[in-house]
């Protein structure tokens, strides 16, 4: 069944309006017609089955059939932090992540970052990277659509690892310590109903350096391996959060 999220402002108490590009995908590509069914959501506080009553030129109006549970969101809440990777691999990680889990995404610079940032450009590609988010979260029928923060410098992501319960980079070079290692005594720390909050740093094609990993311990983070493979800037963060998220019971681990 198809999935749209749609602004608090859209739901009414027994009905629901969709407007935009939702409306449009509703009416042109769907064929929607009077009595098909949707889910949607506000990607906060509510989500319903709604039955259509009207399709008009940009805008469809429902009424609300059944109020439903937001329960398809993970009780560790892990965000990504990827260091801006060539071409439009920023929109694979996005994409994948959201449809895998994550909670949110913090683009940043690093020594090694060959992306040349533009301040001006950002707007659009932050635009459309929330685009593609949205589009997965639907997909995937996610409860929310994850956030996507504006890029960062390296200065500026240590100084957010306070606001995590556990922050853990994952490094190339790493021969001892893997992410299973720092997550399950994590895990079985927690109660059966608590949630916590993980970051996951992905480094540039060109990994970090020695003075970056350094910093990163002296922040709090936890320099992990993924395996003994070495795994693409686009791969690793897909692979830890997949982990993460086994780990702590999501896909039957535990």
């Amino acid at each position: 069944m198809q999935r749209y999220f749609v602004s608090e402002e859209q739901f009414q108490e027994r009905s629901v309006v969709i407007t935009g590009d939702d409306a449009r995908h509703i009416s042109k590509v769907m064929r929607g017609k009077p009595g098909d069914k949707l889910i949607v959501s506000d990607g906060r506080t509510r989500e319903a089955l709604v039955e259509i009553e009207g399709i008009e030129a940009g805008e469809v109006t429902a009424n609300i059939v059944e109020s439903l549970e937001l329960d398809h969101e993970a009780r560790i809440r892990v965000t990504v932090a990827q260091s801006l990777p060539k071409g439009d691999k920023m929109e694979t990680v996005i994409q994948r992540c959201t449809e895998i889990g994550a909670v949110a995404f913090v683009p940043f610079l690093s020594e090694r970052t060959i992306v040349q940032y533009d301040a001006k450009k950002e707007s659009k590609r932050l635009e459309r990277w929330g685009k593609i988010a949205k589009e997965a979260a639907e997909q995937s029928h996610r409860n929310r659509i994850p956030s996507i923060e504006q890029p960062l410098s390296w200065k500026g992501l240590l100084s957010s690892f306070e606001g995590y319960d556990l922050v853990c980079y994952c490094y190339e070079k790493e021969n001892g310590k893997q992410l299973r290692d720092a997550l399950k005594p994590f895990v079985q720390k927690l109660a059966p109903d608590e949630t916590a909050n993980v970051l996951i740093v992905v480094g540039p094609e060109g990994g970090f350096s020695e003075k970056e990993t350094l910093e990163a311990d002296q922040a709090g983070a936890v320099s992990v391996g993924l395996g003994k493979r070495i795994l693409r800037a686009e791969t690793a963060g897909m692979a830890a959060l997949t982990c993460v998220l086994y780990e702590s019971g999501e896909m039957g681990g535990m």
